[in-house]
Parts: C-alpha cells; sequence; structure tokens
C-alpha cells in the first residue's frame, strides 16, 4: 500500500495536478513495481497564507509525502525519491531545491484496508523489493 500527498502553493499545484500524479504513478509502478490500479492521490493546494516555507525556496515549492508499508530497500526507496525528482524538475521546471519528499514507513499491521488489518490482507504485488 502507498499513499500519497502532495502540498504546494494553490496556484502552482492545480495548473499541473494530473500530469503530475502521473508522474508520480508512473514512478511508483516502476520502482515499487505497484500494480497499475493502485492509485491513492491526494493535493492539498494552499493560499499563501497556509503555507510557510524558507526564504531560500520558490512559490513552486512542492511538498510530496510518500506513505507506504514498510519493507523496502534503502536503495529502492533512494532511486524512487531520485526517479521523482528527475522527473518533476523535467516536466516543469521546478528547481530540485523546491522539491522535498518524505517517506513515511509503518508496518502492515497499522493500517486498516478493506475491513482488515493489512497484514492480514493478500497483495497482488510485492512490498520487499
Amino acid at each position: 500500500m502507498v499513499q500519497i500527498k502532495v502540498y504546494a502553493l494553490a496556484d502552482k499545484l492545480n495548473p499541473i495536478k494530473m500530469e503530475l500524479s502521473n508522474i508520480i504513478h508512473t514512478s511508483l509502478i516502476e520502482v515499487l513495481q505497484l500494480t497499475p490500479e493502485k492509485r491513492f492521490h491526494r493535493f492539498f493546494p494552499l493560499d499563501k497564507s497556509d503555507f510557510y516555507y524558507p526564504s531560500d525556496r520558490t512559490d513552486n515549492y512542492l511538498i510530496i509525502e510518500i506513505s507506504m508499508f514498510d519493507g523496502r530497500s534503502v536503495e529502492t526507496k533512494k532511486e524512487l525519491i531520485r526517479l521523482l525528482i528527475k522527473n518533476i524538475n523535467r516536466k516543469f521546471n521546478i528547481p530540485v531545491d523546491d522539491i522535498e519528499i518524505t517517506i513515511f514507513e509503518t508496518p502492515k499491521s497499522n493500517w486498516g484496508i478493506r475491513g482488515l488489518p493489512g497484514d492480514e490482507l493478500i497483495l497482488n504485488y510485492k512490498v520487499e523489493v
């Protein structure tokens, strides 16, 4: 299971949401080997008065939070981060200093999905990649 939250200024995020979702999803499929139907993305377009960030960031500042089952290797997580930053930078010309990605991992037993604890689910994809 992987869930995505994306935060940015509304006037910057709203025009690119669909394309950004596609980049994120394609990267998750490629690196984490998720199945294509596993798209769980939420976007949080923020008003400038609700989004404080350091002065060395621009109005393009983009935060991506990735919540997922634990079990992926460090190399896999680094590959995902690098691919996301590269593809977002190339597609939207957002400076790499303005792209921040955090991965939160939790045990499967801490998730409740389809009426079951996550560790009782039968998954159609591998977590240990």
